[in-house]
Order: C-alpha cells, then sequence, then structure tokens
C-alpha cells in the first residue's frame, strides 16, 4: 500500500515528535527518578519537567512543527506554557500520585503518565499550541446582495 504525500508528512512529523518527546521523557525522568527521595516527589516532578519542558519546547516548534508561516514565538510560548503547565505539573502529578497510592512508583508511574501523554499532547501541540497562524485567520470575501448593483461611476470630461 502506497502512502499519499500527506500522510508520509504526518508520519514523519509524529516521529519527530516522538523523538523529541522522548528527550523531554529521559531528561524529566531521571532527574524525578533520582531526586524524589531527597526533595520530594512534588519537587522532583517540578524541577525535572522544568528541564525536559524547555528541551521540548525548542525541539516542537523548530523541528516537529515548523510551518510555511509558524505560529509567531510570543504566542506559541504562551500557549505552551499555559497547556504545559496544567498538562505536565498538574496532571502529571496527580497521575504520579494516584499511582503511587495504588503501588506503583513514580519509576514505573512515569512509564504509565508518558504512554497517555504521548498521544494526548500531539493532538493539542498540532490543533493548537504550534498551529501555524494561516489556519487561525478566517478569510471573508466581501459579499454582495443581489439586488443591490454596484454604484455607477462616472468620468467627466
Amino acid at each position: 500500500m502506497k502512502l499519499k504525500k500527506k500522510q508520509l508528512k504526518e508520519a514523519k512529523r509524529f516521529t519527530e515528535y516522538f523523538i523529541s518527546g522522548g528527550v523531554w521523557f529521559w531528561s524529566g525522568y531521571l532527574i524525578i527518578v533520582f531526586s524524589y527521595e531527597h526533595i520530594g516527589l512534588f519537587w522532583a516532578n517540578f524541577i525535572g519537567n522544568a528541564v525536559g519542558i524547555t528541551l521540548n519546547f525548542l525541539l516542537e516548534r523548530y523541528w516537529v512543527f515548523k510551518t510555511k508561516s509558524p505560529t509567531k514565538l510570543f504566542i506559541a510560548t504562551q500557549r505552551y506554557i499555559i497547556y504545559t503547565a496544567l498538562n505536565a505539573f498538574l496532571l502529571n502529578f496527580l497521575i504520579l500520585r494516584l499511582l503511587q497510592n495504588v503501588g506503583i512508583e513514580p519509576a514505573i508511574g512515569q512509564f504509565i503518565a508518558s504512554a497517555f501523554f504521548t498521544f494526548w499532547n500531539y493532538f493539542w501541540y498540532k490543533a493548537w499550541v504550534f498551529r501555524g497562524l494561516e489556519k487561525n485567520k478566517i478569510r471573508t470575501k466581501r459579499k454582495v446582495h443581489k439586488n443591490v448593483k454596484p454604484k455607477m461611476v462616472r468620468h467627466h470630461p
């Protein structure tokens, strides 16, 4: 089965996304796993994700979701901060805490959480965070009512 050009482009983008997500995951994972017993789960999660997020943003913005008309850096940064604050710092912490409460340590829980975030984040990054500005503009054409005749311009000799 031959893939269409658009499908190949999307497969390439998802592969790049997966690699940049891996950078976030492994940098954050190592910090969380090696520091949570010393500084607590909250701070380990916060620091680990802050490092991973920074690396991930740079890769996502300039490598994965680049478009002919990319989202302006300020807008993309704002969206990324809002989205990521909710996901990485709140939702990831809640997932890790819930899993820890049922006996799954963060070293394993982070793998479970990352499986969820792999697909969840891809959708939101593509649909909102890094969406190019050309898709955000609504192009309207000037409608002319069929009963209204255009004004005639007279030229005086």
